[in-house]
């Protein structure tokens, strides 16, 4: 017989949106988790046909449950417990680039800290361009 509902905390580990149980009660109590919009306790009881928002490295999921299970099992099919309705991420030229130097290269030069200020976009006057001197 398939259960009616089964554990928030429990599901969201079945379902492998967090790699542990205690991780999915923890985001729960920090408020990172929601369940049809509103805040979500561990043992609050997910049916199918909710709505859960998880928020993990910054970013959320948004997932409806199509199945309930208690018991972790391979990917998938723990795909089979969610839709995944998450939004596609932003596309990679609306994110700003970011400088990057290798460590230890020691101190930028004059034309790299130029570059540097260019693409964070601290030259904003036009008497400190290259092109002037």
């Amino acid at each position: 017989m398939q259960e009616q509902s089964v554990r928030l905390d429990s599901w969201l580990w079945a379902a492998r949106v967090y790699k542990t149980r205690t991780l999915a009660t923890t985001a729960c109590r920090a408020g990172h988790v929601r369940l049809n919009g509103e805040r979500a306790k561990a043992a609050q009881a997910v049916r199918p046909g909710d709505e859960v928002r998880a928020r993990i490295s910054g970013f959320d999921r948004v997932l409806k449950v199509t199945g309930l299970s208690t018991k972790r099992g391979s990917a998938s099919a723990a795909a089979e417990y969610f839709t995944d309705l998450t939004p596609p991420p932003p596309p990679r030229e609306t994110i700003a680039a970011v400088p990057v130097r290798d460590r230890g290269a020691g101190r930028p030069t004059k034309r790299e800290r130029r570059e540097i200020d260019r693409l964070t976009g601290r030259l904003d006057t036009p008497h400190d361009r290259d092109d002037d001197l």
